[in-house]
């Protein structure tokens, strides 16, 4: 990539190391070399965008073209069409509530490149008991159903006398063995016999972004007990978190396993697309409330949430955690993480042509982040009349310094305006990002379609969890059933 760019080296990224001698910048004095971000209200003329219709005919293409271009990079117009498959369907408990889960395949047609075969991996659970579709929030990250139920005890029994007849008749050193121990059951049960019925232990796999040391309980718990479901989709089925898998995953099936061109996507807009191919599913599932699905993640996956939530406009909702630079955290900030850290190590994550805003010696004209035709502030501001909620957690209990909580408020304060323009409410303070002072911890700004939100945890969106319910909720009008 750096040979098709004219690219010779680049800068290199910032420690997070505050101890090494080129540490990142932490002093807000330093922090906004460039402190204009570019107006999302303002055409590629200078025209400024008064209507409506103005922003959706004109402006938010070109917002999303720059974006393409330099930043996220372009879907192709031939990715290849996904099947999905039930491949497991049962009914499980999250909590105390019964519910329906199913492991779903997406299979990516590979017939014009055998080579490579997609497969991405999603689980989808629903309460058992709800009287209609219920609203979905798909979280990025390692799928998982439930606690699976266990066979009940005359059903086990039938299982280990089976197991011990293949056992006997594979080895007769085996068939010695079970002689010695006639009692042994290959399955043992969970627990001891329950008096009402097979014993279902109230448990359930947390998906990502739980708090261990949270008081509340797991993210599925909370979502299935307000008489939500949820979908976990696996961003590694999609496409690898890493360089090297650029030949390979959707993005590599679609290029036949060669190098991308500095306009391809990288990994974020690819786990966005697939995140759109989950919600496409989803909305064949009459279990589903299709209007109402969200998307949820944090850190790396906050951010490709928040590109999701932006480019994919049926998602209703966003939960975007702990994003940083490529997130919500705009690129023209110099504090903690930098484009630099982006060029260089996580280059895989944008389009080749994000490199040049990174370059140190070049066949061009030198640029950094402020070169940039877009930033973060624009990108939230695609969600618009939408449903963005930002959350962070705090740098003391692990949501490092490096992660620009600041610089994330300032790009929320200044996308407002677009949402204010298609007549939705926002944070309830003024939209100029210089002085509005970010809110201390635990003060929600929830009145809006927008909302910003710092707990007082770690890298992980789950204190926030109950609160981005709520808030949900109120826009939907929706009431769990009692």
């Amino acid at each position: 990539m750096m040979r098709q760019l004219g690219i010779k080296a680049l800068r290199p990224g910032p420690s997070g190391n505050e101890n090494e001698p080129n540490h990142a910048n932490y002093e807000e004095s330093k922090a906004n070399p460039w402190p204009s971000y570019p107006d999302p209200l303002v055409l590629n003329d200078g025209h400024k965008v008064i209507t409506p219709e103005l922003w959706w005919k004109v402006r938010r293409p070109q917002i999303v073209e720059d974006f393409d271009r330099e930043v996220y990079g372009r879907v192709p117009k031939d990715v290849p069409k996904v099947a999905w498959h039930v491949t497991v369907t049962e009914r499980e408990f999250v909590g105390r509530t019964p519910v329906i889960a199913s492991h779903l395949v997406g299979h990516v047609d590979n017939s014009t490149y055998p080579l490579i075969d997609v497969n991405i991996d999603m689980v989808l659970v629903v309460p058992a008991t709800a009287s209609g579709p219920v609203p979905i929030l798909m979280m990025l990250g390692r799928p998982a159903l439930p606690a699976p139920t266990q066979p009940n005890h005359d059903d086990l029994d039938k299982l280990n006398a089976a197991l011990r007849q293949l056992l006997a008749r594979s080895d007769p050193s085996i068939q010695a063995i079970l002689d010695k121990y006639p009692a042994y059951q290959p399955i043992k049960a969970d627990e001891p016999p329950w008096p009402f019925g097979p014993y279902r232990p109230p448990v359930a796999t947390a998906p990502p972004g739980v708090n261990g040391s949270s008081t509340d309980p797991p993210t599925n718990e909370q979502l299935i007990a307000d008489g939500w479901g949820y979908a976990v989709i696996n961003p590694a089925s999609i496409q690898a978190d890493n360089g090297a898998g650029l030949t390979r995953g959707i993005i590599g099936l679609v290029n036949k396993g060669q190098p991308r061109h500095p306009e391809d996507w990288g990994a974020l807009r690819a786990w966005a697309w697939g995140a759109s191919e989950g919600l496409s599913y989803l909305a064949t599932n009459p279990a589903v409330d299709a209007k109402h699905v969200g998307i949820e993640g944090v850190s790396r996956y906050g951010k490709a949430a928040l590109v999701t939530e932006a480019y994919d406009q049926r998602f209703y909702m966003g939960l975007i955690g702990s994003s940083g630079k490529g997130g919500a955290t705009p690129m023209r900030r110099n504090f903690g993480e930098a484009v630099e850290s982006l060029t260089g190590g996580e280059y895989y994550w944008m389009a080749g042509n994000f490199m040049k805003y990174g370059a140190r010696e070049a066949a061009f004209a030198p640029k950094t982040a402020n070169d940039l035709p877009v930033d973060s502030d624009e990108l939230i501001a695609l969600c618009a009349p939408r449903l963005a909620f930002i959350s962070y957690g705090i740098p003391d209990h692990g949501d490092a310094k490096w992660l620009d909580q600041q610089g994330s408020y300032m790009a929320t304060v200044a996308a407002q305006p677009v949402f204010q323009l298609l007549g939705a409410k926002t944070l309830g303070v003024s939209s100029d990002y210089h002085s509005e002072k970010m809110p201390s911890f635990n003060t929600g700004l929830l009145n809006g379609q927008l909302a910003w939100r710092q707990d007082d945890g770690g890298h992980t969106d789950a204190p926030n969890v109950k609160y981005f319910i709520a808030w949900a909720d109120r826009f939907m009008g929706h009431t769990p059933e009692q």
